[in-house]
């Protein structure tokens, strides 16, 4: 399914559980083109990734 209509609905979740602001959280989807199992529509695949920057001080990225 397009997730076009839950869009809002997951960014403000993930920013709520986050506790960062909601201009701070985006979310994105692509297609595999019709390539592959999926293409074929003999199975879905979900893929999540997260990027996360440490605060910055003189010293560099601090942990």
């Amino acid at each position: 399914p397009k997730i076009g209509p839950y869009r809002d609905a997951m960014r403000g979740r993930i920013a709520e559980i986050t506790g960062l602001s909601l201009s701070r959280v985006a979310v994105k989807a692509t297609t595999s083109e019709r390539l592959g199992f999926t293409g074929r529509e003999e199975g879905i695949a979900a893929i999540a990734s997260a990027t996360i920057r440490l605060p910055w001080d003189d010293k560099g990225w601090s942990d």
